[in-house]
């Protein structure tokens, strides 16, 4: 019973293989930033910890460079 659950949750990886972690890719970035504007955890995010590192930086050199904002307060 414990195994059949732990297949079912096992989802397909949000960073596919072809997809490049860079600043320059606003529409991958997109997807790790919630409404807010904060970065999503990595258990949210479902990435290793290497890439949420990668993923963290890519966020932070396009918030600096104006390609995604800071924060969202449009509430």
């Amino acid at each position: 019973m414990n195994k059949s659950r732990r297949s079912s949750r096992r989802r397909s990886p949000s960073i596919r293989s072809d997809e490049t972690i860079d600043y320059k890719n606003i529409s991958l970035l997109r997807r790790f930033v919630s409404e807010q504007g904060k970065i999503l955890s990595r258990r949210m995010n479902r990435l290793t910890s290497k890439q949420q590192r990668l993923v963290a930086t890519a966020v932070k050199r396009a918030r600096i460079l104006a390609l995604l904002p800071f924060s969202n307060n449009e509430i």
